[in-house]
């Protein structure tokens, strides 16, 4: 595992940066007819039936003809993606007034059809702004002379980066120094979002990286830490993130281009104009990153795409090191290097290893040649990380949709697993800035227990108790239940299924569910702790995470089988998790509000899609929903490198009408929905505003039924949406008041609450 991999958030590459004995109602029944839907919105709650008599706007229809491997189709929405879109992206002004015209008129009638809930939104928001320890602050992480930390200030929206001197005892002492005041920082800007942020070797200087935009393109900027001043920007164009060598002068950084894509790798000298191009990656289909070994010997930098890894590294003592290539891409092969006593282990899926195995190399040259086994390959137990100390090796698995951490040491060669007792957890684990040390640092959390940090003693094995997530406005676990479900999908599998539920919540089909998913990228949604969801769950609704395929919850073959040609799997899955819940008594049919974001949206679509009678609602946040338009522009920023995940629709004929029989806006047909809400981000160059903004379209003049079709585009935002830590909390806040009146639990607390506010 890289440094920076450990100590820090960097951009997140992938699009779009979570069936029962039932057997007469499958997951892939056909859907209820119109006039069985029109039945349940006429029933519909006050709420909803003032929504409905409200007047949507309607999108003109300029139609589009689009000839592609001999087969046509028609987007009679094209005219919403700005043809100058890099431009929008960077300067939001220069959007082109009809669609700009257009957009403000979704969001004008999404304010009038969710204006009777604002009080019900503002309690929401104050619940999960109780929850958040307001002047909470990250355990010091010491380096050295110094401990590092961040911590917020009350009311405060954004991060302070501090630190403290260590005493001759190891105890902080001395006064605070802020390095990197957020909020201040931010001062009168609309949006700001920090990437990576560095203290160089020597404690002299901070890199650190920013956006003002929202359109990830990051300036890099060094402050002097001895006066509090910024020496340098770098460049205005950076992918975010950065690694300085060892000298504490030489930064290694990473550029995009006018896509939006990372492209180049930089080396510069902090103090210096002067670059030097250390490597450009010529296909488009990879991302680049940097980072540093765990001892501190090698630069890394990194190109992949989402199934080929290659390595190139850098002598971090040497700022005019030439490159050394690790191993040369080769198609479906990845590897990760972690440096641990005095080698280099390699994480690898090579030979047909489909959940990794682990192979270790000389330091001083780790070319593949060199490689040896170290820990064989164990289907069904996928290792997912490794951490190095000069002594330690740990690793974190995932096996039967459960993580673990095995803790090895070097010399003798033994190994023991840190346990832990809950159905369902989620676990995090990192070594800190030092590398000769015995102690592992390790998060743990579950649905319902906030998330505890532990210093753990490799050697004596014993485990302390540093920071415990604190709830202000109180929280009892006892309260709430945890459950770890299988449902039957199908074609067979089973597919793990969390639930949080308060305690007494009936369980005889009358509570609604919010159904939250993912299910791409091999990335797993982890059975943690939110606050924001028990705003959900003490109104009486479950909350359940379904662990569908193109995730890892179950290994690498998870993800798999939820990719390219068996994609489907991935939204049968997500039905078929909410069929069995209501095919046990959790919930009835139409009681569901599906949720997810990015990648999740385009979940989300495909699934009202599939069986729209199952949901009462859908939230799609920023969704990835016009995937075959998408897929098929090579301009985009995450197109290429998206199509060993979704195929390529330009030049492959089965890709193209695989793609097309699940894509959300292509496959809009005229039948009923639930209702929908989806948001989008004006400068999101993950997933173009001009999706959701089509699809809502499509789905409004193709629905049968009168049931709501609502967009909010954030109009000075990217992919994340808001950037302050409160302003999140408020979107969040609307999207959920948005699921209680899906699921007609919104009326009389709306109601109570704006009495409450005259």
């Amino acid at each position: 595992m890289l440094h920076s991999l450990i100590r820090l958030t960097a951009p997140a590459l992938g699009a779009a940066f979570l069936l029962s004995a039932c057997q007469d109602a499958p997951g892939g029944a056909t859907p209820e007819t119109p006039t069985d839907m029109d039945a349940t919105h006429s029933q519909a709650p006050d709420l909803l039936a003032r929504a409905l008599t409200l007047t949507p706007p309607v999108a003109e229809q300029r139609p589009v003809t689009i000839e592609q491997l001999g087969r046509t189709r028609v987007d009679e929405y094209a005219w919403m993606r700005d043809d100058d879109w890099q431009q929008v992206m960077r300067d939001p002004s220069v959007l082109r007034a009809d669609i700009r015209t257009h957009l403000e008129a979704e969001n004008a009638y999404y304010n009038q059809v969710m204006a009777p809930t604002e009080a019900l939104h503002q309690r929401l928001y104050a619940e999960m702004r109780g929850r958040i320890k307001e002047d909470d602050s990250s355990p010091p992480e010491r380096d050295g002379p110094w401990f590092y930390y961040t911590r917020y200030r009350e009311g405060g929206q954004y991060p302070v980066y501090a630190r403290r001197a260590a005493g001759e005892d190891g105890a902080m002492t001395g006064e605070e120094q802020i390095l990197l005041d957020g909020d201040a920082e931010a001062e009168g800007i609309e949006y700001y979002q920090l990437g990576a942020v560095e203290h160089s070797p020597d404690h002299r200087w901070l890199a650190y990286a920013v956006d003002t935009a929202g359109s990830e393109f990051y300036q890099l900027r060094i402050r002097d830490l001895e006066t509090g001043q910024d020496i340098a920007t770098l460049t205005e164009e950076s992918y975010g993130s950065m690694e300085w060598a060892n000298d504490s002068q030489t930064l290694y950084w990473v550029w995009r281009d006018e896509n939006n894509r990372p492209r180049r790798v930089y080396r510069q000298a902090i103090e210096s104009t002067d670059r030097e191009l250390v490597y450009e990656e010529s296909d488009p289909g990879f991302f680049l990153g940097v980072g540093k070994t765990d001892g501190n010997s090698w630069i890394v930098l990194q190109a992949s795409d989402h199934t080929t890894t290659e390595m190139r590294l850098f002598d971090a003592n040497d700022p005019g090191a030439e490159a050394l290539l690790v191993s040369a891409r080769e198609s479906g092969v990845e590897y990760s290097l972690t440096e641990a006593g005095g080698r280099l282990y390699v994480l690898t899926n090579q030979d047909g290893a489909v959940d990794f195995k682990i192979m270790s190399a000389p330091l001083d040259d780790p070319r593949r040649e060199n490689w040896r086994d170290f820990i064989d390959h164990r289907p069904g137990v996928l290792v997912t990380s490794l951490i190095g100390f000069e002594n330690w090796l740990v690793r974190l698995e995932r096996a039967n949709a459960l993580p673990r951490l095995v803790v090895r040491q070097l010399a003798s060669a033994t190994e023991y697993e840190i346990a832990f007792d809950e159905e369902a957890y989620a676990l995090g684990a990192w070594g800190g800035y030092e590398y000769a040390v015995d102690r592992l640092r390790f998060s743990y959390e579950s649905p319902s227990t906030p998330t505890e940090i532990f210093d753990f003693d490799m050697a004596s094995r014993e485990r302390t108790l540093i920071k415990r997530q604190e709830i202000p406005s109180g929280h009892d676990a006892g309260d709430y239940v945890v459950r770890r479900l299988i449902a039957p999908a199908r074609d067979g599998e089973m597919i793990p299924v969390t639930l949080l539920y308060r305690e007494g919540t009936p369980l005889d089909g009358s509570a609604p569910v919010l159904l939250y998913g993912y299910g791409s990228y091999g990335i797993t949604i982890p059975a943690g702790f939110s606050t924001s969801r028990l705003s959900l769950v003490d109104r009486g609704m479950i909350y359940a995470i379904a662990h569908i395929r193109g995730g890892m919850a179950k290994g690498y073959q998870w993800y798999l089988d939820g990719k390219l040609d068996r994609k489907h799997n991935t939204f049968n899955d997500f039905v078929d998790a909410g069929r069995m819940l209501v095919a046990e008594g959790f919930t009835s049919e139409g009681r569901l509000v599906a949720h997810g974001g990015s990648a999740g949206g385009l979940l989300v679509g495909a699934a009202i899609n599939q069986d729209p009678s199952l949901f009462a609602g859908a939230i799609a946040a920023v969704p990835f929903v016009d995937v075959l338009n998408t897929m098929s522009d090579p301009s985009l920023p995450l197109t290429p490198p998206e199509w060993p995940e979704w195929g390529n629709p330009i030049e492959d004929e089965a890709a193209y009408d695989y793609i097309l029989s699940y894509s959300p806006y292509d496959q809009v047909s005229a039948q009923a929905y639930p209702h929908v809400l989806a948001t989008a981000g004006l400068t999101d160059p993950r997933v173009t505003y001009w999706e959701p903004a089509k699809w809502i379209a499509r789905l409004r003049e193709m629905r049968t039924d009168e049931g709501l079709t609502l967009m909010r585009t954030n109009m000075g935002a990217g992919h994340g949406g808001a950037s302050g830590r409160f302003d999140a909390l408020r979107e969040r806040a609307e999207e959920y008041a948005f699921a209680l009146m899906s699921a007609g639990l919104a009326d009389a607390e709306a109601a109570e609450a704006a009495a409450a506010a005259e």
